[in-house]
Order: C-alpha cells, then structure tokens, then sequence
C-alpha cells in the first residue's frame, strides 16, 4: 500500500465569503464545491482546487461565523506549503500579496505569508517532477499558478512518537532536515528549526511533512488554525488501511463515506489529526461541473433538508461569475 502524497488540507474560518475572495480571488484556485460539513451542516464546507478538482490541490475550509481567531502550538498543522515553478513566480506572488496588504517574506529561497486570519503559508520551488495542479485564473500566468501542495509543518507534542507513526505506519522516509526556511530562522526564536522531514511518495505523486519543535504557548483551534490533513491512498486498498493503522495502536473513526470520497481518521501521537482519502468518486462523479463554485452542493442524505440549511449560510457568489 502506498500514500499517494497529501490528498487534501481542511481550515478553518469565521468568514466563507472573505475566505473565498481570498484563496479564489488572491491565490487563484477554484472554488469547486460550496459544501457544509456533513457532521454540523449549518456551516459551509468550501473545497478550493485546481482546474480539475484534483486530489494533492485541494484547500477545504469550515466556516464557523464569528469564531474567534486560533493560535497555532503543540499538535497543530502551522504552515501549508504550495509549489511554483520557479523563482521568478517567487517573485511574481512577492509582488501580488504586497499589493494587497498581506504580510509575506521572502528568504533563502522560499516565500511566507500568511491570510487576514493568520494562517500561515509558504511558497517552495518545484523540484518533485509531479504533474503540476493548476487552476486558471484572468490574473496569474499558467506559468507562475500555484502547483499543488508540497508539504505541512506541524508542532508535535511528542516528536519522536510522531515519526515513527510517519514512518511504520505511512511509510515515509527521512530525507534532509533542513530546509530553506529553517535557515532563512536561524537568528530568530528556533521554534520552527525541523527536527524531521519525512517525504511521503508513491509512483503517482509525493508530499513532505515537516515535524517542527514546537513553542510554548497553549494551542488554541480556532479561525486561522489547520483542522486536519489528509493523505491520498488507492480506492483498492482503502478497507485495508484500517486494520494496518489499528493494529500500530491507533484509535480511528473506522470507514467513513464522504460523498466525494472515503476516509479514515486518527490522531497522531503528537496531537495532529490525520485524515486518509481516495481519490474516487471524486467531484466530477458527482457534480456536473458547470455546477462547481455556483450551487450548493448537498450528499443526498442531506437534500430533503436543503431549504433549511441554506437559510442558515451566508450566500457566496460564483467568484467566477464575472470572468
């Protein structure tokens, strides 16, 4: 069994609409599902992707209104990472975020910057040699588009316990712990020099997840913040990935049927919450896209409750509606 890179990367957000503008409007990817959360359906679940909705692109947000901005610590996802082409596109996202407040640095080869709610982002150079994930946009060239997730940094309550989950489990392995951003921190506080880079690779396509020592303070979930990420694995061995994460331990949500695919979650022993998703059905199974970013997608369980349900989500245009 292989883990086919990182599937997806939920978050979560006081505003839909603001977040939308944001990711579709500012990072240029496609709304391609406005969803809600299938175990709270009052808030919205929004997936944001490339072009074609594929698995290893797909931001996904909950929406909780008024939640109160979260503080990233010990068990927490704190840095999603995307890749471009090159540097020059480094340098084309440098000038972008500048124009629109947002604050950024770029050094020793990456880029980071984080959204009006903290949530904290960075830009690496493709050097993976996987197909690119790009989605169009009026604004942003083909060829400095965002390209798919490279990786996550995470804080782990016990490092050495989350490695070897990455490890036996996931079946990772150990590649250089530096990074460029781990240089780029040197003089600063140390909190995000890497204590392990476990790289997560198939035939198909690869991630990177950075174990980070992690600082002080007391971790607070909340708007900003990292829910869950979740790694891609094959349709065929999906029912076999539970007895394999059970028997290192692992308590899990057993199978679980997410409409547009299905997961397994478990918590990590470091705290992080772990998701694993097939690729199929996937999106299109399921939705004609011209429907993608316009309607309000509901599973079939949940569409007799339509009229409710969206009468209590804010409504958020089809940020392509003017293209």
């Amino acid at each position: 069994m292989q883990i086919d890179g990182i599937h997806h990367i939920s978050t979560m957000t006081s505003d839909g609409r603001t977040a939308t503008d944001f990711v579709t409007g500012v990072l240029g990817l496609r709304l391609a599902a406005k969803t809600v959360n299938q175990d709270s359906p009052d808030m919205y679940h929004l997936f944001f992707t490339d072009e074609d909705a594929s698995a290893g692109s797909d931001l996904t947000m909950f929406e909780t209104r008024g939640m109160p901005v979260g503080r990233d610590g010990a068990g927490m996802v704190h840095r999603i990472s995307f890749r471009v082409a090159s540097d020059e596109a480094i340098g084309f996202w440098e000038g972008r975020l500048t124009r629109y407040g947002l604050p950024n640095r770029r050094a020793a080869g990456t880029f980071l910057f984080e959204d009006a709610e903290g949530l904290g982002f960075e830009l690496v150079v493709d050097d993976s040699g996987d197909p690119p994930l790009r989605a169009r946009h009026p604004q942003i060239p083909e060829e400095v588009a965002l390209r798919g997730f490279d990786g996550v940094r995470m804080f782990s309550r016990a490092p050495e316990r989350s490695a070897t989950v990455l490890t036996d489990v996931l079946g990772a392995r150990l590649i250089d712990p530096r990074t460029p951003l781990d240089a780029a921190l040197e003089g600063g506080a140390g909190t995000d020099a890497a204590l392990g880079r476990h790289e997560l690779r198939s035939d198909r396509r690869g991630g990177v997840v950075t174990v980070d020592r992690a600082p002080a303070e007391r971790p607070v979930h909340g708007a900003g913040t990292v829910h869950h990420v979740a790694f891609g694995v094959r349709d065929a061995d999906y029912e076999a990935w539970l007895p394999h994460v059970e028997r290192h331990g692992l308590q899990t949500s057993g199978l679980v049927d997410r409409f547009y695919f299905r997961s397994i979650y478990f918590r990590e022993p470091g705290g992080v919450l772990y998701e694993l998703a097939t690729d199929l059905p996937g999106f299109e199974a399921k939705n004609p896209r011209e429907d993608w970013g316009v309607k309000t997608i509901l599973p079939p369980w949940l569409e007799e409750h339509r009229t409710a349900i969206e009468a209590n989500l804010q409504p958020i245009p089809d940020p392509r509606e003017d293209w």
